[in-house]
């Protein structure tokens, strides 16, 4: 079985895993792992490049020179006699520009920048050989020319790497799995055995299917003869439309080590990599007397399967028939009298469980051993027949290949029976020599998806290796871990994993701005002392003093950030350059403040460090985003901490915001952070087409304020006045401050603070501003009076006016 890890993520995130770690791991958990291969390895630098103009070359009559675009500063020149290239196309380049180290590799060897007939090419166009692929892997290619992108329909851009273009960044892992575990001949299989090893959620998804009209019924009858068919289900494509299989689906089937042939023939391929259940599609057309009859051959009863060998089946072969012939020999291969050709415009999809033995005596005979009697041969489940013919089914409509009629057929005699055991923890540690506590094992097994019902095990309908307690034992030390059993008696002391306070409130901040549209960032903490300047601080300002690293990268990477919004804005600027209209970013960024006598040049630990602090970093652009906002994002931040006691202050002093757009946050009394505008004499030294908005918090200060257990409030009993008031004010006067100022007035009545307008011009004279405010007041012990409430409403008004000469706006 191969593996490809792209497939494998589908199902369990597995991206962050090591290659080798991942084998290693899956291979002492009991799947062994034969080898491993990058399906890229033999392609290195092959960029997307788009022709923008061809000439003749002026030495050479059967070659011609190139001007392309791969995505960076300027074109390059590429040389070459293809006959097929043209300007517009969009082609694989080996690219290896003139004047840097870059060395492209494809399958034939190393290009490098060179000379053809007296001129410069720096590179080569790649045909599918060269990358690796044949006509089945790109069907719309020609074999001897240029691979031309748009006209394989490949959804590219100049300068994206072909291997993710190409979709073949891909590791794919040959495991040597054991007669008893036909389940992981599967990806799903695999996946499980995945999610277990790696203690990981496993995703899977019931297949959805979309009907139209008609009814099965109308098409096919299908009869079971012959005991040694245990299941079979079946369902109706009509409006056939044969053609290639996306990208994806032909390279996952590459990396699997399957050839792809077409999107029906494709699908029932797919879903025995799927799922582990073989399949097979019949043309409608070519049944006899609309009836499938899985019955034993006749004696001497001549089949062409679909390798056009005839074959002399005995009476003892199993064999799918329609009313007059055999068209498939069950379980090992289909028959040319019924195959998929591009004329086919009905399929009848067979999902269906054979005896294995017979399976495999059949295959004996007939001198034949293929991909689905491999798999049926050693057992396979037949729950899962009706799944798999549905998953084709939701793949025939994802891929546009046709119309599910109505209906489905599912002929199943005798019902598989659920396995029980007698779950004995007891029993099962002496039997290992190891002591793992009952609870303990429960979790091990229902990992592996055992459930149970009061003292016993059921075991998944899926495994049929396990029938006994020295099964489950054998699950359970493979969980546990083989290297951890020792010659003598242990009594292992097993400590519960869990996340820290801190890591579970950083998840759910996490998740809290991914619900909000943004998107999460990864930067270098280390980086040119240069975007200081560009972002908008001044020489000698205190965030321009930073730690130097002594052996840097380079010049770019030498300065270890004290703040974290020059790197964002590098990220949103690329986000602009790429044409993104609209972004919403954030980072869980590291920053390293130089403490008291600390060195500029730290070699391992000398000296004394910097103090290394975790900042929430904000940047948006685009429609929607203004100052309001990326404040309004700061409050739900705040919100979902619990945290109420927050006060927001003018900053006009912060050289890399406007002065008019940026504010201070505090909780609590401590300054949590800085959130606004970026400063237009900043922005010019950028290319935002759009103004931007950041903010940067102090994770650490967060955390250290949240609400550690929920306050619930009785519900009020009295109900609450509403006062409205609208002030003519001076332009620097806050509206915090006057809000404050009225919260002052009466701090038991005074339940709820609302500014609702903020109003210039018209009757409100020059350098003044109109706030409106939204008083709620109530009682916890009785309703208020209007003259309880007049009273305060005059406290207000007088506190406004002598405060902040605030006047009631007429």
């Amino acid at each position: 079985m191969i593996l490809s890890m792209n497939w494998l993520n589908d199902y369990v995130d597995v991206k962050d895993i090591d290659i080798k770690d991942f084998c290693d791991t899956i291979t002492i958990t009991g799947s062994k792992v034969e080898s491993w291969k990058n399906m890229a390895q033999e392609v290195k630098n092959v960029k997307v490049g788009l022709i923008k103009s061809i000439t003749n070359h002026p030495n050479a009559d059967k070659l011609v020179i190139c001007q392309v675009d791969i995505g960076i500063e300027r074109d390059l020149q590429i040389i070459t006699a293809a006959k097929n290239v043209y300007e517009g196309a969009l082609v694989p380049v080996a690219i290896s520009p003139e004047g840097s180290d870059i060395v492209a590799h494809v399958h034939g060897g190393d290009i490098k920048t060179g000379k053809l007939r007296g001129e410069l090419s720096e590179g080569m166009f790649c045909s599918i050989a060269e990358l690796g692929l044949d006509l089945h892997d790109m069907p719309l290619a020609i074999e001897e020319g240029i691979l031309i992108l748009n006209e394989s329909k490949v959804d590219c851009k100049p300068g994206d790497d072909i291997t993710d273009v190409l979709m073949i960044n891909d590791n794919a892992v040959e495991f040597e799995i054991t007669p008893n575990r036909p389940d992981c001949l599967s990806v799903i299989g695999l996946a499980r055995e995945t999610s277990a090893s790696f203690d990981r959620p496993l995703t899977l998804k019931k297949p959805v299917v979309k009907e139209s009209d008609g009814d099965i019924h109308d098409y096919i009858d299908v009869t079971i003869s012959d005991p040694k068919c245990y299941r079979y289900c079946s369902r109706v494509i009509k409006n056939v439309k044969i053609g290639p299989s996306p990208i994806w689906m032909r390279m996952r089937l590459k990396a699997s080590g399957v050839r792809p042939i077409n999107n029906i023939v494709d699908i029932t391929n797919y879903v025995m990599l799927e799922y582990g259940q073989p399949m097979h599609a019949f043309d409608y057309s070519c049944l006899s007397g609309k009836k499938i009859d899985v019955r034993t051959a006749k004696e001497g009863e001549k089949f062409m399967t679909l390798d056009n060998e005839e074959r002399t089946l005995s009476a003892d072969t199993l064999v799918i028939a329609d009313a007059e012939k055999a068209v498939g020999v069950a379980g090992v291969m289909g028959g040319a009298n019924s195959e998929i050709l591009n004329t086919t415009q009905t399929v009848v999809f067979e999902s269906a469980n054979f005896d294995g033995t017979s399976v495999r005596i059949t295959g004996k005979k007939l001198n034949m051993r293929t991909e689905s009697s491999g798999r049926f041969e050693k057992g396979l489940d037949s729950e899962m027949c009706l799944e798999a013919v549905d998953r084709a089914c939701e793949l025939v409509t994802l891929l546009d290949a046709g119309e599910v009629v109505s209906g489905y057929i599912d002929i199943y005699p005798t019902k598989k029976e659920v396995c029980k055991i007698p779950f004995e923890p007891k029993r099962i540690n002496d039997f290992l020599g190891i002591y793992v506590s009952p609870n303990d094992m429960r979790e091990m097994l229902e990992k592996l998806f055992f459930t149970f019902d009061g003292d016993d095990l059921v075991v998944p309908s899926f495994r049929d290796d396990v029938r006994c307690m020295n099964d489950i034992a054998e699950e359970v030390v493979r969980m546990y871990g083989y290297n951890k059993v020792e010659a003598s008696r242990i009594v292992a002391q097993l400590v519960p994993g869990g996340l820290t306070p801190l890591q579970q409130f950083r998840r759910k901040i996490n998740s809290l701005l991914c619900g909000l549209g943004y998107d999460e960032i990864c930067t270098y903490s280390f980086m040119s002392s240069k975007l200081y300047t560009k972002a908008g601080w001044k020489e000698g300002d205190e965030a321009t003093k930073s730690v130097e690293i002594s052996n840097p990268f380079g010049e770019d990477t030498k300065t270890m950030r004290t703040s974290a919004l020059p790197t964002m804005l590098e990220v949103l600027e690329t986000n602009t350059t790429r044409s993104v209209p609209s972004a919403r970013l954030f980072e869980l960024a590291k920053v390293f403040i130089p403490r008291e006598g600390v060195v500029t040049n730290i070699h391992g630990l000398e000296g004394t460090l910097p103090d290394e602090r975790q900042k929430l970093v904000l940047g948006a652009y685009g429609q929607g985003i203004d100052f309001y906002s990326i404040k309004g994002t700061i409050e739900t931040i705040l919100e979902c901490a619990g945290i109420s006691n927050v006060k927001y202050v003018s900053n006009k002093e912060f050289t890399v915001m406007h002065p008019g757009r940026c504010a201070d946050v505090y909780v609590n009394g401590q300054k949590l952070g800085t959130f606004g505008e970026l400063h237009p004499t900043s922005a010019k030294n950028y290319t935002f087409s759009s103004k931007v908005y950041l903010a940067e918090l102090d994770f650490e200060t967060l955390f250290n304020n949240i609400q550690k257990s929920e306050k619930y409030n009785q519900l009020p009993k009295y109900p609450a006045i509403t006062r409205d008031f609208s002030f003519v004010c001076k332009e620097d006067t806050a509206a915090g401050d006057l809000a404050d100022t009225i919260k002052s007035c009466e701090k038991t009545l005074i339940e709820k603070i609302v500014l609702f307008d903020v109003f210039r011009g018209g009757q409100i004279p020059e350098g003044m501003k109109s706030l409106s405010f939204s008083v709620t007041l109530r009682a916890k012990d009785h309703t208020l009076t209007v003259e309880e409430a007049d009273k305060i409403s005059k406290k207000i008004l007088s506190a406004a006016s002598f405060k902040h000469g605030a006047e009631i706006r007429s």
